[in-house]
């Protein structure tokens, strides 16, 4: 029996985890937007030297883990798992970043919500006792991202105002049985939500009820009240996304205005950068985590964090044959000390 399971969805963590290092990669709109000089390295070339917009996500990501391994003082053959996934089909631009690192690896597709999936499978191998360090990474690209799911660059397309630009950035996080801090205390399982939404376009309220169904789950499991935590985040909802989640909660009687925020609103800055309802992709909220959620933690700034990344699980096949969006939503908390 379980002594770990919490509620319907959460897992509490009987050895914490902690937060080795981490590192974030971006491309150039994205370090000019208001996190740029958190980034550790952004390139003013968005083929990163590459051939391709497929192979520079691929070369993205792989310098992004190399950063986070050195930061760790972490040779990657002392790394027992890693955990990555990308949006491209069949996760090539994480599997061709990782195929020469010699470390175990496990390939995830949880669309824009990756990288929180990552981390909940991370930390539960970790806190089981399999492994003693591990790494998370997730990456995207802009160009490839828009070659596969909508047209080419070269097509010139409109992008209604609901859209969102597509983060061009990588994030590595690695994990240790043993540290410091900060600490992954829980994690929540996200389930499948599909309110009928067809228009890929419009992601963030293809999102958004996910992230609500996680959030008002990790809430009842816990026990704790929003206040609980001093800033909750969604991945990549938007603004438009951003707003649904706000209402629903207020329509259930709880305020998260001024604790909630969202990657996709704080990569880019609205009023300069023309990117509509805001960031997605995978890299959206794993660079914003590593950029910016987890050294206002080590700075003090925060003490306890609910990062929760939301992803659409759709393909180009299922789009063009006119399927819906489910979303999906993972949540982990992140705390800066143990009580």
């Amino acid at each position: 029996m379980s002594i770990k399971h919490m509620g319907g969805q959460t897992v509490r963590m009987q050895a914490p985890p902690t937060v080795a290092a981490f590192a974030a990669v971006a491309g150039k709109l994205e370090g000019e937007g208001p996190l740029g000089k958190n980034f550790d390295f952004i390139s003013e070339d968005s083929y990163f030297g590459e051939a391709s917009w497929e192979k520079a996500e691929s070369a993205m990501l792989k310098q992004c883990f190399s950063m986070a391994c050195d930061k760790a003082a972490v040779a990657p053959s002392e790394l027992e798992f890693l955990f990555a996934g990308d949006l491209l089909n069949q996760c090539t631009g994480s599997t061709f970043a990782m195929r020469d690192s010699g470390v175990p690896f496990f390939g995830l597709y949880g669309a824009c919500s990756t990288m929180a999936e990552s981390l909940c499978l991370a930390s539960m191998v970790l806190d089981g006792g399999f492994a003693d360090t591990v790494c998370a990474a997730t990456c995207s690209h802009f160009c490839s991202s828009e070659r596969q799911f909508r047209f080419p660059l070269e097509y010139g397309g409109q992008r209604p105002p609901t859209s969102q630009w597509t983060v061009t950035g990588a994030g590595a996080v690695i994990l240790q049985a043993m540290g410091n801090g900060p600490f992954v205390t829980h994690v929540t399982a996200g389930k499948i939500k599909d309110l009928g939404i067809t228009d890929a376009n419009n992601m963030g309220a293809a999102m958004a009820p996910a992230a609500y169904d996680t959030l008002s789950a990790h809430f009842a499991d816990t026990g704790r009240a929003p206040e609980y935590y001093d800033a909750i985040f969604t991945g990549d909802l938007g603004s438009l996304g951003h707003q649904i989640v706000l209402d629903r909660f207020k329509q259930d009687g709880i305020d998260l205005a001024g604790r909630y925020f969202d990657c996709g609103m704080l990569i880019f800055d609205a009023d300069k950068q023309d990117v509509h309802a805001g960031g997605s992709g995978c890299g959206c909220a794993a660079s914003t985590l590593c950029a910016y959620i987890l050294p206002m933690m080590q700075q003090g700034v925060w003490k306890k964090v609910l990062f929760s990344a939301t992803g659409a699980l759709m393909s180009p096949t299922s789009a063009q044959q006119g399927e819906s969006i489910p979303g999906i939503c993972h949540a982990v908390s992140i705390e800066l000390t143990l009580d």
